[in-house]
Formats: C-alpha cells, sequence, structure tokens
C-alpha cells in the first residue's frame, strides 16, 4: 500500500475528487419517497392517476404546478408508484392531489365510452373527517359507479353517462368524487386502494322521462314535441328509440290492463 509521504499531489487530488463525487452520488442516489396507489376496477373500465406537484411555500422559485401522467392500465390488479416530492427546474416541489381518470366502457364502439373522475387530497394538517391508516394493509377508499342512459338525436340512440361517487362506511352512495384525503407525513412507504364496484340496474338519466315497465325501461312522449325523450304525461305515451347496435325498438301499443297499471305507477310518483 502507498503511505501517506509518498503520495503524490496529483494522486491527492484525484482521491479527494472521487470522495466528493461519491458524496453527491450518495446525495443523487436517495431514493424519492413515495407511496402506492392500488385500484379495484370492474370489467371493462380503466383508470389513471394524474400527479399534481407544486412549490415549497419557502421555495424562492415560481415553476408552476408539474403534472406526472400515469399510463392508463386496463389489466390485473391496478397498481402504481407515485412520489411525494419532485424536482422540475432546480425547484423543489411536493405532491397536493392525484386526480383519477376513470373511463368505462358501455359499448363495442371506440366511442362508446364515458368518464368519470376520482380523486386523492393531500394535505398537511389533520383533519375530523381524515381516516388513518390500519395497522397493517391498505387503506381503502370505496365507490361505486353508476351507468345512466338518455336518447340523443332524432333517431334517439340510446346513450350512456358513467358517475362514479363514494360509498360511506354502511355502503351508502354519496354526493361526492370516489375518494378521500391523505395526510402526508403518513403517507411514504404507505399503500391507497380504491375499490370501484358497479351499480347493478342502469338507470335513466332524466328523471320522469322514462317510465319501468314489465318489459324494461320506455322512454315518454310528452308535450313539448322534441326529438329525445320528454318529460312523461297522464296516461304516459312512449317513442320508439334505437339500441347501441342499431336495433330499432318499437313499442307497441300498450293495451288497457298496461295503461290502467302505468296510470296508477305514476300517481304514486
Amino acid at each position: 500500500m502507498m503511505s501517506e509521504r509518498h503520495m503524490s499531489p496529483l494522486f491527492l487530488r484525484v482521491l479527494f475528487a472521487s470522495a466528493m463525487a461519491l458524496v453527491v452520488s450518495g446525495c443523487s442516489m436517495a431514493q424519492t419517497e413515495s407511496f402506492t396507489f392500488q385500484a379495484e376496477i370492474p370489467e371493462n373500465f380503466t383508470i389513471s392517476p394524474v400527479a399534481y406537484y407544486a412549490s415549497n411555500s419557502g421555495d424562492s422559485c415560481s415553476s408552476k404546478n408539474r403534472i406526472q401522467n400515469g399510463q392508463s392500465i386496463g389489466a390485473r390488479p391496478v397498481e402504481f408508484k407515485l412520489p411525494l416530492t419532485d424536482t422540475t427546474r432546480g425547484c423543489s416541489m411536493v405532491l397536493t392531489n392525484v386526480v383519477l381518470h376513470i373511463e368505462g366502457q358501455w359499448g363495442k364502439r371506440e366511442l362508446d365510452m364515458s368518464l368519470q373522475r376520482a380523486g386523492l387530497s393531500i394535505l398537511d394538517e389533520p383533519t375530523e373527517t381524515l381516516r388513518p391508516f390500519p395497522a397493517s394493509g391498505p387503506l381503502v377508499f370505496q365507490g361505486q359507479c353508476q351507468w345512466f342512459f338518455r336518447t340523443v338525436g332524432s333517431k334517439r340512440f340510446i346513450r350512456k353517462i358513467l358517475q362514479c361517487r363514494a360509498l360511506d362506511t354502511n355502503g351508502v352512495v354519496q354526493k361526492s368524487l370516489a375518494g378521500g384525503a391523505l395526510l402526508r407525513d403518513q403517507l411514504a412507504g404507505k399503500t391507497v386502494k380504491l375499490v370501484l364496484t358497479e351499480a347493478k340496474e342502469e338507470l335513466p338519466y332524466f328523471d320522469r322521462y322514462w317510465i319501468k315497465t314489465i318489459r324494461g325501461w320506455k322512454p315518454c312522449k310528452g308535450n313539448w314535441g322534441r326529438d329525445i325523450e320528454e318529460l312523461c304525461v297522464t296516461p304516459p305515451q312512449f317513442k320508439p328509440f334505437k339500441m347501441p347496435d342499431g336495433r330499432d325498438c318499437l313499442l307497441p301499443r300498450p293495451t288497457a290492463l298496461a295503461r290502467n297499471r302505468m296510470r296508477a305507477t305514476w300517481a304514486v310518483r
């Protein structure tokens, strides 16, 4: 081994530079803290996160929010790693919220789809409604996606609209979007999971514009003379419409018994 007194100035400079490189390398190789996002979604659904980062409050840089897109995933299970911090142009940034883009496919054509959103808010201070992480396993948020149908255009083609809402601990649908709030200092290394289910029955998009009969839902013909479904009148009258695959749903004139049943149904609404 070379003794200290035999080390040349050039060798010492190289040794010093190597040591500094190791220090810098050690800093740059430090792993960014992150959390895992998982999702259980219905068949024919995809979900993709968009993470928003903002400058630290004490940072002098003026960088705007930075968006980190996650690739839309259709395979199961759905899982993403989301960093809690980021650096853009020398600006230190922290995660502020995650918007979850949900796409549901209701038909065979590419355009037979509808979009919805869910979200995760990242908080620095606890709130009364903030849910703590369990002792083990992921923090789970429940949601339900409901399909609504309506007619479009003079030929009254069926179109479907997706709506996803949060579920409370009793499984009751809420007005708020699916997702929830998370405390920043509890997130590193943890797993957050969104479980979305699909409502069993599809419903009309417009209330009181359709009537449910023993043969299924029927769109009403009202007093406005519009092409699409209208507010039902008494006794109800129906319009023909087209299914997504182009089939015509031509409605036969209801029998006297059927009309009496519909009158009774409409009277109690």
